[in-house]
């Protein structure tokens, strides 16, 4: 598929950094990457294509530089970008079931690198647009929900909070264990956050900057099913749109589900992206 849309870097929206998160000291880095090449390192990702689709989901994802992009020069990051957005392409989409008007972004490390424990974290930046579903969150290795999901980051256009969630069998879906972190006046998700995971054995804390937004314990998951966090989970960041969580958010209908005209206008302008300075992974605290 050939690229769809040019690169350009001057149409986003530029804001500094807004909170300094202080990386974890003596712990074992496992994963890296600094989005510096200015290509996908395809030894560290794999990208979705379009045969996925979940959540009534609006988008179709591809491989291609127009939705995975990298741009330099962006105030407040440290050296290049990880772009992801969608693209409106009514009429490409070859499963009538879905035809999804938008085609988008979705990079993940299954089969390159997955981890048990330990810090992960990204620093994101994303666009202020109702009805987009950006996400950055951990899976494990086998039939959803039974092997556990870590939902680190999930935005769905209210860009005053975000998401977290944990999902498992007895907890998917509709899922308990959710919890909103409202930014404090004067900061949103516009500006660059740290968002972040730390995983134990029986305790999976959620941060952003630093700061613990949601704690959720073994006895806390028992309510409801097994815990499913004591095995091997892979990195995913991804650019939905619409679908069930925006949906359910703004109950939008027209001119697609959880997506208003005016977020369709925004991405035809080239102005709606999810930017990603960097993703880690530290081992265990000590």
């Amino acid at each position: 598929m050939k690229t769809i849309l040019p690169l350009i870097a001057a149409t986003l929206a530029l804001t500094p950094f807004s909170a300094a998160a202080q990386e974890p000291a003596e712990r074992e880095l496992l994963f890296a990457d600094e989005f510096n090449s200015g290509e996908l390192d395809r030894e560290k990702w794999i990208t979705i294509g379009l045969d996925f689709w979940v959540n009534n989901e609006q988008q179709m994802y591809v491989d291609d530089p127009a939705v995975i992009g990298f741009i330099d020069g962006i105030s407040g990051a440290e050296g290049g970008v990880l772009m992801l957005r969608p693209v409106f392409s009514p009429g490409v989409d070859p499963n009538k079931d879905r035809n999804a008007p938008f085609v988008s972004g979705r990079i993940e490390t299954q089969g390159k690198f997955d981890f048990t424990y330990g810090r992960a974290e990204a620093r994101i930046k994303m666009p202020a647009n109702v009805g987009v579903w950006p996400a950055f969150w951990l899976l494990g290795n086998g039939k959803w929900p039974e092997t556990g999901e870590i939902d680190i980051m999930e935005y769905v256009g209210e860009k005053d909070w975000i998401g977290v969630a944990l999902h498992g069998p007895g907890y998917s879906g509709e899922t308990p264990l959710v919890n909103k972190f409202f930014f404090p006046e004067g900061l949103d998700v516009t500006e660059w956050h740290n968002y972040a995971v730390e995983w134990s054995e029986d305790k999976i804390e959620f941060l952003v900057d630093d700061h613990v937004t949601y704690r959720v314990t073994r006895p806390m998951v028992e309510n409801y099913g097994k815990w499913r966090f004591d095995n091997e989970k892979y990195l995913i960041l991804n650019f939905a749109m619409g679908g069930a969580y925006p949906f359910k958010t703004n109950r939008i209908e027209e001119p697609y589900s959880g997506v208003p005209a005016d977020t369709v206008e925004a991405v035809q302008s080239g102005k709606v992206a999810m930017l990603v300075d960097w993703v880690r992974v530290w081992g265990p605290a000590e």
